[in-house]
């Protein structure tokens, strides 16, 4: 399995914030937020890494080079920044016909569970598994997607950024995908608010076709780094579980140049 982490946006929300470096490439407990992902992919046991870069795609490329902990990487252009699914679609042919763990490069899982996942895709021989979050705060859920199953976490439907959530299940962005996915990206809709392909819609489309994708719980705390707000309570709980980690205090620090590690 391969390990697809995904680091080509620009993050327009973070206003000024990301315009001079990778949104992926800002500081995060003590290293860049795209770095929490690779030790993930690295510790699940992928046996390849692809990261799909675009806006200032030097900022990674140079820092982390064609190997991360003795796994190799493999970089892919997204020469256009056209949401999630097009980043997918960019990168099929280094999957090389693969199945693959999905990540996204803005986002931080404390204590993340992959392993559970892995185990559950290979021992159901499932289609995908999509990792959830116990959100109890159901207005967080709009910012990414929600879902409805059964008492067996298969899942039959997926919503993007739903304005009332149904339940406290918030969808992440790490998933676990049969490389089969891939053919039902140009069936997948535009998204008519954002003029792109969704995730929650490729998957369904794939589900639709009674392909079987169940849930896993993949993390105690979850943050989808997409504003300055969000950056700040990520910080916050690395803090709160790391007290001895001391992270910068000022804006240019905070946003500024990575050092070496």
């Amino acid at each position: 399995m391969k390990a697809l982490i995904l680091a080509g946006g620009r993050g327009k929300r973070l206003e000024g914030v990301s315009q001079a470096i990778n949104k992926c490439m800002l500081n995060l407990g003590g290293k860049p937020i795209i770095e929490h992902n690779l030790d993930n992919a690295v510790n699940a046991g992928v046996d390849e890494i692809v990261i799909v870069v675009g806006y200032k795609a030097e900022d990674v490329i140079n820092r982390y080079g064609i190997n991360y902990r003795g796994k190799t990487i493999k970089y892919v252009i997204q020469q256009e920044q056209k949401g999630l699914v097009h980043a997918i679609e960019c990168a099929a042919d280094a999957l090389d016909g693969e199945d693959f763990f999905l990540m996204l490069g803005d986002e931080l899982l404390i204590n993340p569970k992959h392993h559970p996942m892995i185990d559950l895709f290979r021992s159901d021989g499932l289609f995908g598994v999509c990792g959830v979050f116990v959100q109890k705060n159901r207005a967080l859920i709009s910012k990414t997607y929600t879902l409805v199953e059964d008492g067996e976490h298969r899942i039959y439907r997926l919503i993007e950024k739903p304005r009332k959530a149904l339940n406290d299940l918030m969808g992440t962005g790490n998933c676990i995908f049969k490389n089969e996915i891939l053919s039902y990206i140009g069936r997948t809709p535009i998204n008519q608010e954002r003029g792109e392909k969704e995730l929650p819609d490729l998957i369904q489309c794939a589900i639709d076709e009674g392909n079987v994708v169940k849930s896993c719980l993949i993390c105690d705390n979850y943050f989808n780094v997409n504003s300055d707000d969000d950056l700040r309570e990520a910080e916050n709980c690395l803090n709160y579980r790391t007290p001895r980690i001391k992270l910068s205090l000022s804006k240019g620090e905070k946003y500024g140049k990575n050092k070496r590690r």
